[in-house]
């Protein structure tokens, strides 16, 4: 198979660039690489980085409602469930009530309402 293409980065709309880069900062880590009103960015220490752009009027989803225009969701692998949720929510983070999956993993929602999970790293 031919690749045409590699991700440069993922681009996410945001009701405030420089705060949600600093909420994944503090989750992931990642340095935050550029921070201004309209647009911040953050970047893994592999190279690959997520960007938040400013969107006038932005709405969060709603979730779990389907027909809300949910605009991206992010998995995050953990070591521990229970520790990362409390250092996300800390973080600024919120927890629904609605949590599909059993326990197997923990929906939360970013500062901006976006709806992320926390996945137990794969042991192997």
């Amino acid at each position: 198979m031919t690749v045409t293409a590699d991700l440069a980065m993922v681009n996410l709309d945001s009701p405030d660039p420089t705060a949600h880069a600093a909420f994944y900062h503090r989750v992931l880590g990642w340095e935050i690489t550029h921070a201004e009103p309209g647009y911040a960015m953050i970047t893994a220490p592999t190279g690959v980085s997520v960007g938040f752009g400013a969107v006038e009027a932005y709405a969060p989803p709603r979730w779990p409602d389907t027909d809300s225009g949910k605009r991206y969701h992010l998995d995050l692998y953990v070591d521990d469930l229970d520790v990362a949720e409390q250092e996300f929510l800390a973080a600024g983070a919120t927890k629904p009530q609605f949590q599909p999956g059993d326990g197997r993993w923990v929906v939360l929602l970013d500062p901006a309402g976006q709806p992320f999970c926390i996945c137990p790293r794969p042991r192997g």
